[in-house]
């Protein structure tokens, strides 16, 4: 089966300049996959000029007159950018021209958006983002929601881990993924009441439930899915990529001191290499919108080549792999379950 992904060219800090590249880079490595690329058609088209026609044979591109900046309001994206990249984008897989949306862009407005044009599927109260942050076993931690619900009730942190469960079986491969639910400690009593209620959800529930985890249990590699509300999620992901940078600054700073710290610096050169392969975001770059009745994917906003190019690939293992329809089949199962309860009662 070939794939189509919908890929709004225009978005993020780069836009063209990373958006072209990367997705011929994609075609040219995976003879099944097709692309469409959205947004203005000429300036497309120039981008495209030095492409080999077996790979630009492969290309669909799709004109859109208007681009969401990352400065416009959801309102503005929403009723007043109706032709947008972003917007044409999520309309190609509604339309049932491609199997997934990808988008740099504005994340509040690719959100509603998305939201807007695909719907949410049935039985879910609330879509969800869901990103893989790095582990110290090389694998990834599948963390969610990561900002779109700040505010939760124990049965949607419940919904978060059963498409989490779907997305880890279909686009990462593995066969019975482990939750852990991110608490103040592991002890059942621990934790404000909302926690406590889902906690109790999810140990009555088929999946499989590790128990509560804290928050350097994301980096340990615990658990292959941790699950929050999106204010806790978004606070991490920030404090984690703050960090980040902290380090990573002061190791730049410490090596480049003196002549000495110089020249250790070469003779470290391999493990800091390794190190950095180990830790470098742009192998977990995009997060899936989880809930919705079609496949996006938001890659980070200042995504170079190779970031975008592991969002494309995401997108490509989630649609080969039918995320979606696993998702909404997984739902299905689970209301008409609590139909039959409900009867029985």
């Amino acid at each position: 089966m070939s794939v189509t992904l919908a890929v709004d060219a225009m978005g993020g800090d780069h836009g063209l300049v990373v958006t072209v590249p990367a997705s011929t880079g994609l075609l040219a490595e995976l003879p099944d996959l097709h692309i469409r690329l959205v947004g203005n058609a000429d300036l497309i088209n120039q981008a495209l000029a030095n492409v080999p026609s077996e790979i630009k044979s492969r290309i669909t591109v799709v004109h859109a007159s208007e681009v969401v900046t990352m400065d416009d309001s959801i309102e503005v994206a929403l009723r007043k950018k109706k032709d947008s990249s972003m917007r044409v984008a999520a309309e190609q897989v509604k339309e049932g021209h491609a199997q997934a949306a990808i988008s740099a862009g504005n994340t509040g407005a690719l959100m509603a958006i998305s939201r807007y044009v695909l719907k949410t599927l049935d039985g879910i109260d609330r879509p969800a983002i869901a990103a893989v942050m790095p582990n110290q076993l090389g694998r990834g931690t599948i963390v969610l929601d990561l900002g779109a619900n700040a505010d939760c009730e124990a049965i949607h942190l419940m919904q978060f881990a059963q498409m989490a469960d779907v997305m880890a079986r279909a686009v990462d491969g593995i066969a019975n993924p482990t939750i852990g639910l991110l608490n103040i400690g592991e002890e059942v009593i621990k934790g404000n009441q909302v926690v406590k209620e889902a906690g109790e959800l999810l140990r009555q529930s088929s999946l499989n439930f590790y128990g509560n985890v804290e928050g350097n249990d994301i980096f340990k590699g615990t658990t292959n899915i941790v699950v929050c509300d999106g204010f806790v999620g978004n606070v991490a992901l920030k404090t984690s990529e703050g960090l980040a940078y902290m380090i990573s600054g002061m190791i730049k700073e410490e090596f480049g001191r003196n002549w000495l710290s110089r020249l250790m610096a070469l003779a470290a050169m391999p493990v800091l290499l390794r190190f950095k392969k180990r830790v470098d975001h742009r192998n977990y770059n995009g997060a899936v919108l989880l809930g919705l009745r079609g496949l996006v994917l938001k890659s980070h906003g200042s995504a170079d080549k190779k970031a975008f190019t592991t969002a494309l690939r995401r997108a490509y293992e989630g649609a080969k792999n039918n995320m979606v329809g696993k998702v909404a089949d997984a739902f299905m199962v689970t209301h008409a379950t609590n139909s039959g309860n409900e009867t029985v009662a």
